[in-house]
């Protein structure tokens, strides 16, 4: 997902999509220790994702806390 398409989710939408990718990685973790991973990028845009993710709730927070 685009970071702007991030931005419109709200948080719970977020955080599900985090544990999404989360469950995602250790998959592709777990068929690169079998042998049987056919996508090598795939980890590193699934670790872009929660990165992007992480960023968006971060800054959320600190924007509420700097209202609050």
């Amino acid at each position: 997902m685009k970071t702007n398409e991030l931005r419109a989710l709200d948080d719970a939408q977020l955080r599900a999509k985090l544990a999404e990718y989360k469950v995602e990685l250790f998959n592709l973790r777990f068929q690169k220790a079998t042998g049987s991973l056919t996508n090598t990028a795939r980890p590193r845009q699934v670790k872009k994702e929660i990165a992007r993710i992480l960023t968006i709730l971060r800054e959320r927070e600190l924007a509420q806390a700097e209202l609050g």
